[in-house]
């Protein structure tokens, strides 16, 4: 069986190739070599050159890949591509091989993957301290031929490990996905991950979360992570060293326990739903002369709040509809300040409490009617969900329009109100982003009263 042992440099951000190594190795013996600097056509930053020593005056007048591609395609032929986080230098080069219009196929052998299995019990499995454990000189770190030559004899070991024709034939088999998974990440720890509805966290080497997902298939959507070729995912396998996961029962309660998740563990490789957004709430209060004013602020400042909002635009919109449909007055709705009668540009149905042509207590009456059409229409909702098992259903409680959380109960329980639910309800904090996501279920009338 021929081996390629491969190791690349890169300008990091865009992971263009600055240098590659290639060491044809025949299971005995290297029997060719092909390695070269490589101008990348892009800037290399300033602590790519401090890790490497590989700057853009080294590069100028280096060969472009375009211009190596073959002495690539050549030396890899009918080869196993290996290397030390294989994924990352396979995807790279396949990157590079996919700009030129040319498809790049090997099959592949990661040595973290191997060294875990092959050579347990070792605290780290980075190149450097792997090679250190093993007294493995690399000369010339984090450049391509010294890294390239130590993996060379890591692999060497492996070979020669216990079990290793065992290991090594389960890691080829097409069946496999030991050459698709996270370096560190543990088969078993996948192996775990079941097909149903939920949520998971991708942790680092430290316990971490480093992201949030969610999914009707947890497995199927995980393995989905592993075989995305973008930068940004190739970043977070290479980070993941453990997945957690919850099981949901529905795709709804996954979507919010997704949402509660990312706002309690910030994770860096999620980029929505991080922000909690500040409450707003409509509310009443009498002024000395006895008329009702209907205003918003800030939920924790606002008195007995009559509605709840998650930005001041739908405050407005709200109270702007309650002045036209019951003819109140845009001043005592706060939609004007410091005016001493209303002009508002498009509500003009104010009856001229403003300018003392109508009562207060007519005025207040139909304030009072507004109040109690906005309380009328804060609905309590139950949202009914599978379980995540046959005897379990899942629940949405939602009450005066606020959603209070989620919950699970034995399918046999007897239900017959919502303080009943109450005792199984896991608390929940609600915001704009949950708000979104009740009402893009509930629109399309899966809501049960």
């Amino acid at each position: 069986m021929m081996y390629t042992i491969v190791d690349i440099e890169t300008t990091g951000q865009g992971n263009k190739i600055t240098e590659i190594s290639i060491f044809k190795y025949d299971g005995s013996q290297i029997v060719d070599e092909f390695t070269s600097l490589v101008n990348p056509e892009s800037y290399i930053p300033d602590y790519i050159t401090a890790l490497t020593c590989i700057d853009n005056l080294m590069v100028a007048n280096a060969p472009t890949f375009a211009e190596i591609a073959h002495h690539i395609l050549e030396i890899t032929e009918g080869t196993i591509f290996v290397a030390h986080s294989v994924n990352f230098d396979y995807n790279v080069i396949r990157n590079e091989f996919k700009a030129l219009g040319i498809d790049f196929i090997r099959r592949k052998l990661c040595t973290v993957r191997l060294s875990r299995k092959l050579i347990p019990g070792h605290r780290s499995y980075s190149l450097g301290k792997i090679c250190y454990a093993l007294d493995i000189d690399i000369n010339g770190r984090h450049r391509a031929r010294g890294d390239a030559e130590a993996t060379v004899i890591l692999f060497e070991k492996l070979l020669q490990a216990q079990d290793s024709e065992t290991v090594f034939n389960d890691f080829l088999k097409k069946s496999s996905k030991e050459a698709t998974l996270p370096p560190h990440l543990p088969s078993a720890v996948f192996n775990a991950i079941p097909n149903e509805a939920g949520i998971y966290y991708f942790k680092n080497k430290k316990g971490k979360v480093i992201y949030v997902g969610k999914a009707k298939d947890i497995k199927k959507r995980v393995l989905g992570h592993f075989y995305n070729k973008t930068e940004r995912e190739l970043s977070l396998c290479r980070e993941t060293a453990h997945i957690d996961f919850e099981l949901s029962g529905s795709e709804l309660i996954a979507l919010l326990m997704e949402d509660a998740a990312i706002k309690k563990y910030f994770p860096e490789y999620n980029q929505a739903s991080k922000r909690t957004p500040k409450a707003y709430a409509i509310f009443r209060f009498e002024d000395r002369h006895g008329i009702i004013h209907l205003a918003y602020n800030t939920l924790k400042a606002t008195p007995n709040p009559l509605l709840t909002f998650y930005n001041i635009t739908d405050c407005r919109q709200f109270l702007e509809r309650l002045c036209i449909q019951f003819e109140l007055c845009p001043k005592y709705c706060h939609l004007q300040e410091g005016v001493a009668q209303c002009s508002h540009y498009f509500i003009t149905s104010c009856k001229g409490i403003c300018v003392e042509n109508e009562s207060v207590t007519d005025y207040n009456i139909r304030v009072q009617n507004a109040i109690k059409h906005t309380i009328e229409n804060s609905r309590d909702v139950v949202i009914k969900e599978k379980g995540r098992h046959p005897e379990e259903e899942a629940f949405v409680l939602i009450k005066n329009s606020v959603y209070l959380g989620y919950g699970f109960i034995d399918s046999s329980e007897q239900i017959t109100n919502t303080e009943d639910l109450e005792m199984y309800l896991i608390p929940q904090k609600n915001n704009v982003d949950v708000q979104k996501i009740l009402r893009g279920y509930m629109s399309v009338g899966k809501q049960d009263n």
